[in-house]
């Protein structure tokens, strides 16, 4: 099996072709593609980590769709002083699909 360890915005994720990944937000409209940078290539029982090896792997994706996370409700409350502060939050985030692994 052939898998692939990119960066993905601040995170690191486990990729393999046909995967649906949800990643934060990324320029660019459904049904275009890019690249992402490869950390580590695992296929089968060779392991490539190299930086040398790894700029000549490309992980390809597709853009299935923009969407936004859940929303994260912040409330701070402080007692005996009429201190209440409520904020809300709700991360941009893309669902990619993963096309090739080469």
């Amino acid at each position: 099996m052939v898998y692939a360890i990119v960066r993905a915005g601040g995170r690191q994720e486990k990729v393999s072709v046909g995967d649906l990944v949800t990643l934060d937000r990324v320029t660019g409209q459904a049904g275009s593609t890019f690249a992402l940078p490869a950390l580590l290539l695992v296929d089968g029982d060779k392991v490539t980590s190299a930086a040398a090896d790894l700029e000549k792997v490309t992980v390809t994706a597709q853009i299935v769709e923009n969407l936004r996370g859940p929303k994260i409700v912040i409330q701070k409350f402080k007692n005996k002083t009429g201190y209440k502060k409520r904020q809300g939050h709700r991360s941009e985030l893309t669902r990619v699909k993963i096309t090739g692994i080469a």
